[in-house]
Parts: structure tokens; sequence; C-alpha cells
């Protein structure tokens, strides 16, 4: 059995405060062994690589923008950090459909030759065409995996720039789940994450999910402006946007179970 495989379940976002805004819906992500997508590439005939079709990849879409094997964008970022690099790197992502691809947040389980998870990078984008990673060690053995890093990078223009963010993750198995706090000094601000289910990333596995979510990325864009304008009608005002980071990378670090 190959580790990538088809995640189908729900987004889910909540804001406490200054007003209370909630929204939930249905997506589906692809686990992608790097390792794998070459050969997974070219015998599904539903995902293409770098063409226009109802499902395709793009690496270009990750990393640092210039396509091609992105093995070595994270190993670089693992090294940089003192995390040795070696074992399977797995992407958890969005496809594009139909030409058109946009992913709030990706996340590389980076493993060490000994195939022990020992890092994650989470690759967040927003809608005004830049991105940013935070890259936290996975010492911890225990799941689920409780991780931290500050906000360094500018996403919605209803959020202050002076945040702590709070990871919570199960890594890929039968389930997958992703939660991220946000918290200010007051405390929670907003939680925001995805579940869901695997099932083998074949066409017949493809196929089934593409006609649940016929317009995936579509459909995520439309409900950020649409629930944007929901936040915006409540009277929460609009925060300048900042430069983006001058490092591609922030670091953050892993929770113990007491903080």
């Amino acid at each position: 059995m190959t580790a990538s495989a088809i995640y189908s379940g729900q987004v889910f976002h909540r804001r406490l405060k200054p007003k209370t805004h909630a929204l939930r819906y249905k997506v589906f992500m692809l686990l992608l062994d790097l390792d794998e997508l070459p050969g997974l590439l070219a015998r599904t005939r539903l995902l293409r690589s770098g063409r226009f079709g109802w499902a395709s990849f793009h690496a270009a879409d990750h990393g640092d923008k210039r396509g091609g094997d992105l093995r070595p964008y994270v190993s670089d970022r693992l090294v940089e950090a003192g995390i040795t690099p070696g074992g399977p790197v797995r992407l958890l992502c969005m496809p594009r459909i139909f030409g058109y691809g946009f992913n709030p947040l990706s996340l590389y389980f980076c493993h060490a030759p000994d195939g022990a998870l020992n890092a994650i990078l989470y690759e967040v984008r927003n809608t005004f065409g830049q991105r940013h990673g935070y890259l936290i060690a996975t010492p911890q053995a225990d799941a689920p995996l409780r991780q931290t890093a500050p906000k360094r990078f500018f996403v919605s223009p209803f959020m202050d720039m002076d945040l702590t963010y709070r990871f919570t993750v199960s890594p890929p198995g039968d389930k997958v789940g992703v939660k991220v706090e946000v918290l200010d000094g007051e405390g929670l601000l907003l939680t925001a994450g995805f579940s869901g289910r695997r099932t083998p990333l074949t066409d017949a596995g493809l196929l089934s999910a593409l006609l649940r979510h016929p317009l995936l990325s579509f459909g995520v864009v439309a409900a950020i402006h649409w629930e944007a304008l929901k936040i915006f009608a409540k009277g929460v005002g609009l925060r300048p946007r900042p430069p983006a980071p001058h490092r591609p990378i922030t670091r953050g670090e892993p929770l113990t179970h007491g903080r």
C-alpha cells in the first residue's frame, strides 16, 4: 500500500471575538509522498502533473515557487534548522481543479532516515499571492502533536499581527487532524482546522472525491471572500497589510503537555 492517499472531511473555523463567527464546509485533501509522486502521477489518469485537468498537481504552487522536485527545498529548510533530513516527506494539500488552486494551509510531514516523524513544515498562503512557512520539530512521540509559533505573516485583514499560533496535529493514518488556535494577549481568538478520513489515492477514489467536490478550489476561495464580507458586516475593522517577512521560514517549537 502506498503512503499517498485522499483525505475527505471538513474544514471548520470559529472566531470568538470581537464578534463571534463560525463556518464549516466539506473538502478533500491529498497526501502526496514526494518519493512516490512521479510514479503516482504516471499511473493516475485523473491527477495530472503540471497540466490542465479536472485535478492536477503543480509543484510550483508550493515551496519556493520554482517547481520541480520539492524534496531539495524541504531538505534545505530542515538542514538550516538543524533537523536531520533523509526520510519520507509527505505533503498534505488540495489539488488544482480545472487549472485553479489555492491552499490556505499545506503541511509537509518530514521524517528522519529511520522513518520517525521529526518535523512539520506548515506552508501558509494568503489571498495576496504571498506564502510563508512555519517549521517545528517533533521530538515527542505521542499523538496528537502540540506545537506553537509566533505569527509572522499577514493572512486575514481582520486579524492583528501580534498573535500566537498553537497547532494540534494528528499525523496521517486512517484519519488526519489539524487544528490551529490563534491567541492574543488575553487568550483564544480563533480556532480553525481540518479533519479527514483516508481512502486510497486511485482513479476510482479520486473520481469519487471529485464528484462530491467538483469545484473544490473555487468553493474554498468563494467561501473565504463570502465569509470575509459577513465578518466585515458585523463591524470587524480591517487591518493594514504589513510587508512580507524577510525570511521565508519562521521557527516554532513543540509544546509539552503541561504548557
